[in-house]
């Protein structure tokens, strides 16, 4: 690729893309306005992304609608389940607060993002009132929001990501992939047989 052919400036970026719509710009506000309060609460999935020294993280977080608890207009609290314990976006927002939620919800074509600043707490009647079967959350992230907006559906329309029946037979599974990158010292079908009754017992 020919360095003649990038885009270095904002103004080259704004020339490609043309201007921005007026919806577009009014859609963001500072704040959870009652309607997104309203999206957000039927969401049981986000993406969630942070910064930090070593670099970005980006990770999946899910649980039955509401996944996060809208606690005013500012507030949002998302419980940390059990996970594989990398806990890199944790570890980053011990070093940079800064944080980005996508949520979703499964069958809209449109996305919702929260951007903001976190804290992670362990206050016991915190994560007492996130328990599931009495199972607590491990922390449970306090995120100071900066900017709401909702993401148009084409995204979603030109994936048929909710249209999809089924995973392609040819993706490789989590064992096939631990036993590519370990020389096969880890994973393999045995690995994969497992997981599911694995995931089940360790949910929460």
């Amino acid at each position: 690729m020919s360095d003649d052919h990038l885009i270095r400036t904002d103004a080259e970026l704004q020339a490609l893309f043309g201007p921005v719509g007026d919806a577009s710009l009014r859609k963001e506000v500072d704040h959870l306005h009652p309607v997104y309060r309203r999206w957000i609460e039927a969401s049981p999935f986000a993406v969630v992304a942070t910064v930090g020294p070593t670099g970005l993280a980006v990770s999946p977080r899910g649980d039955p609608a509401p996944l996060v608890r809208v606690v005013d207009a500012h507030t949002l609290l998302l419980p940390e389940r059990r996970g594989n314990n990398r806990i890199d976006g944790l570890r980053n927002l011990l070093r940079d607060p800064r944080i980005s939620l996508l949520f979703m919800v499964p069958g809209v074509g449109e996305s919702l993002r929260v951007t903001g600043r976190a804290e992670v707490s362990v206050a016991p009647d915190l994560l007492a009132s996130f328990a599931v079967d009495g199972a607590l959350p491990k922390c449970v992230v306090r995120v100071a929001v900066d900017s709401v907006m909702f993401q148009c559906g084409r995204a979603m329309l030109r994936s048929g990501l909710w249209q999809a029946a089924s995973a392609p037979a040819d993706v490789p599974s989590a064992g096939a992939m631990l036993a590519a990158l370990t020389n096969r010292e880890v994973g393999g079908d045995d690995y994969d047989r497992a997981l599911p009754q694995r995931q089940r017992d360790t949910l929460y």
